[in-house]
Order: C-alpha cells, then structure tokens, then sequence
C-alpha cells in the first residue's frame, strides 16, 4: 500500500510543483509530514539538508530520500526502501515528462495566443509564492534554534542569516563564497558552542 501512496503523491506533487525543486519543497512537507505522517518534521529537515548537498535538483533528491526514508520508516527493510526511492523519484518525474512532451508540440506553434500569454502572467505569481513558502518551510526549530530553549544559537542563526541576505543582496558577493563563508562560520559557532 505504501508503493502506491508513495506514487500517487509523488506524481501529484510532480503535476503540480510549477517553479522547481525549492518550490515542491512545501508540497512535499505537507504530504509526507502533515498528511501521510511518514516521517517527523525534523527527519524532513535532515533530507532537505542532504538534498541540498546533493548533485541535481532539490526537488528530485528530496523525492529520492523520503521515498527510502518513509519505505523504511513503515518498517520494511532498506532494500525495499530503495524501491520507494526509484519509485517517488520516477512518479514525481513522470508528470513532467507527459507535459514537457506535449508542450514541445504545440507551445511553438501557439506561444503568442492570448491564451498561453495569460497562462504565464498567472503562473510567475505563483512560483514566487511557492518559493516563499519553502523558505518559510526551512525557518523553522530545526534550522534556527528557538529563542525560548536555545537563545544564543537562535540569534547566531538569524545574524548568518542576515550576513547572507546582505551579501548576496546588497554586497554582490557570488553565493558560492557566501556559502562558504557561512559554512565555515557554522562549523566554527557549533564546533565550539556546547548545545
């Protein structure tokens, strides 16, 4: 019962995640987490943070570790979780490949139509909401601490944070270094801050 879950799930996020990997994010937290209760919030931000350390998109490599991690979370064995992970992973690709092969015929030909036109100017809102959400979905306990229960790496969080909006935003610094800058700011704060 769980395979056919899992696909159905994964082929509707698939169907419907317009804006990409950070965008499925939210739609992934909602059906795993909140809905199927496949795993805790705090394993689904352990996968977002190795899916981010992962070659290929975000989206497909989340797929890829909550089909393993909820195969085996419902007690089957690794082997079988394996097959969840081909099996979200192909099921969340499925509906893409379906729709990218019947736009190619006809996008083209009817691209300047009115129609398809008011199609987009509907669809960039939505992405950028989408977006939104998923980084709403990562400002979380997990990743920033709480101000209640852990004060001091809360607001260490909030200050990379805000380095790294500034730098990016403002600075212009390339992202890469402000990746590397953060990481290593983190690993120095925790390496050294007992929690």
């Amino acid at each position: 019962m769980i395979f056919l879950q899992l696909f159905l799930t994964f082929f509707k996020i698939g169907l419907f995640g317009f804006g990409g990997g950070y965008a499925m994010l939210s739609l992934i937290q909602d059906e795993v987490v909140v809905k199927h209760l496949w795993m805790s919030s705090s394993e689904f931000t352990d996968i977002i943070a190795i899916s981010q350390m992962t070659p290929g998109p975000i989206g497909i490599n989340a797929a890829t570790f909550v089909g393993y991690t909820a195969v085996v979370n419902e007690g089957l064995s690794p082997a079988w979780g394996v097959v969840g992970s081909l099996l979200a992973t192909g099921s969340q690709l499925l509906p893409s490949f379906i729709l990218m092969f019947i736009i190619s015929k006809f996008l083209m030909k009817y691209r300047e139509h009115p129609s398809v036109k008011a199609v987009f100017s509907i669809l960039r809102p939505l992405i950028i909401g989408l977006l939104a959400s998923a980084a709403l979905i990562l400002m979380n306990k997990e990743n920033f601490g709480s101000p209640k229960e852990t004060p001091i790496p809360f607001a260490y969080s909030i200050l990379v944070f805000l380095f790294a909006f500034f730098a990016i935003n403002r600075w212009k610094i390339n992202p890469i270094y402000v990746l590397v800058i953060c990481g290593v700011a983190g690993g120095l704060f925790y390496g050294f801050m007992p929690i």
